[in-house]
């Protein structure tokens, strides 16, 4: 008990004292979120739909730090950390950060309209990324993938596989990715 105390308040401490978009790595992997550094780079913008088909890209989200998740309804461990997104969006998405869930690969509308209704996912977007562009330039070779982008549009961190994006230590990333 003692030494998860401590580790949750040096994560606390390291999002009031991270620089504005800054994950502390080492401090989210101790916890059991295994992030990886991202390239650092501008993230691409190839454009994605809606299920009526209009095209969006990333740049949508400028001005905001973005969770950028690409799932299929097929994945098993896809379908279990969606609900830990949903309720991440639900408690510190805003004006400051999104949760963008993408369907990519072969993913029938009605198959994720009814996951979405099965697993009551009310605060995530239903994006689709049918032909999987976006997917590979990220460099998606595995379900689930998360990018963590901030504000300014650049890759700070990535995780493939799955995550508890609900626990303390996703918070934390998040908290400190949208610091100011």
């Amino acid at each position: 008990m003692l030494r998860m105390l401590i580790l949750y308040t040096a994560l606390a401490a390291g999002a009031n004292m991270a620089v504005a978009g800054e994950v502390d790595l080492d401090a989210a992997n101790a916890a059991g979120l295994k992030l990886a550094a991202g390239n650092g780079a501008a993230v691409s913008q190839t454009p994605f739909t809606d299920p009526e088909g209009a095209e969006h890209t990333l740049a949508d989200y400028a001005g905001q730090a973005v969770l950028l998740n690409f799932w299929a309804t097929w994945c098993a461990p896809c379908r279990e950390e969606m609900p830990a997104l949903n309720a991440l969006q639900k408690e510190l998405g805003g004006d400051d950060f999104q949760v963008v869930t993408i369907a990519s690969g072969r993913n029938p509308q009605p198959a994720i309209d009814k996951f979405f209704a099965e697993a009551e996912l009310d605060s995530l977007p239903v994006l689709l990324d049918p032909r999987q562009k976006l997917a590979r330039e990220f460099g998606v070779v595995a379900m689930p993938a998360t990018i963590l982008i901030d504000r300014d549009g650049n890759e700070v961190a990535r995780l493939m596989g799955p995550a508890d994006w609900a626990s303390d230590a996703a918070k934390a990333a998040v908290t400190q990715l949208t610091a100011p």
